[in-house]
């Protein structure tokens, strides 16, 4: 149990609030750069409308780039819709998030849509792709802007609707960073118990400084897969105040030095980071990415 995934979703939610238009080269060029780190799952973008998120235009161009240079890759994107699961099915993935919030507020904001809606749409997808594998992005699991928090029961009831779907893998978010190691501890472990037959991520925003420690407890409380962002870029549109996930470096960091297997090289994630920064202007909320000298001292 000492291997842990890292889940790159940069491309995706670190891109997607950005105004300035990054062209298709420089978004391979990170993405290029995460793989040679030793990075092996990425989100490299969304399925949307251009008008709803026009930095993420290109997602057809950039998906049918990505599967013919990379094939075995694990390549996914988010798709809110069954119009976005086609077109990123077309476009030759077999592996899409589902994004639904827990909030029905936050859905409504998010995704425009009630609880039923996105379920009978989830339902769709799933029956018309049957060699799709889909994993749901349960957002606002930890609380939300406009609903406060949750009690555990509240979220396992949520996600008991999700696994008799028949979905396998969920990812559970902390959309605007507002959970605490504790709530963490209780909602993952319940979750991991009560859903065997179910891989299960943690997403964690750092909105509040509790990213790392968050995303930790997750990880003690039996999630192996953890999704972070390249230099903690990012935040949710429609979760006032959220800023980035996690910052990819600095949680590598932490588990190669905790002993924990990642199989990343951290030098080269490093200088992923700062060149990303280098070209991107953005909001990092990172802190490895802003050091210029990582040599430890010596006392």
């Amino acid at each position: 149990m000492n291997k842990i995934k890292i889940v790159e979703v940069g491309p995706r939610d670190g891109f997607q609030n950005l105004k300035d238009y990054i062209p298709v080269e420089q978004k391979l060029k990170v993405i290029e750069d995460l793989i040679d780190a030793g990075v092996k799952h990425i989100q490299h973008t969304s399925f949307v409308s251009p008008k709803a998120i026009p930095q993420l235009k290109d997602s057809g161009e950039l998906t049918k780039i990505l599967l013919e240079k990379y094939s075995d890759f694990d390549f996914f994107a988010l798709v809110p819709n069954l119009y976005g699961a086609r077109s990123a099915y077309e476009s030759g993935l077999r592996k899409v998030s589902y994004v639904v919030s827990l909030s029905v507020s936050h859905n409504k904001a998010n995704i425009n849509r009630t609880h039923d809606e996105s379920f009978a749409e989830l339902k769709t997808i799933m029956d018309t792709y049957k060699d799709l594998s889909v994993c749901v992005d349960v957002a606002t699991v930890f609380g939300c802007p406009f609903e406060g928090k949750y009690s555990t029961d509240t979220v396992l009831k949520f996600l008991d609707r999700v696994a008799n779907m028949g979905v396998k893998e969920m990812s559970l978010a902390d959309t605007i960073g507002i959970a605490n190691p504790k709530q963490v501890r209780e909602i993952a472990s319940s979750a991991v118990k009560e859903f065997p037959q179910v891989e299960f991520q943690a997403h964690i925003h750092d909105t509040r400084n509790m990213g790392m420690v968050n995303t930790l407890a997750a990880i003690e409380s039996g999630i192996t897969k953890v999704q972070s962002t390249l230099g903690g870029l990012g935040g949710c549109p429609f979760a006032p105040g959220a800023s980035g996930n996690t910052a990819t470096e600095d949680l590598v960091y932490m588990l190669n030095d905790m002993g924990y297997d990642t199989g990343i090289d951290i030098e080269k994630l490093i200088e992923a980071a700062r060149y990303e920064k280098s070209i991107i202007n953005g909001n990092f909320s990172g802190h490895l990415v802003n050091i210029q000298n990582n040599q430890q001292c010596i006392n």
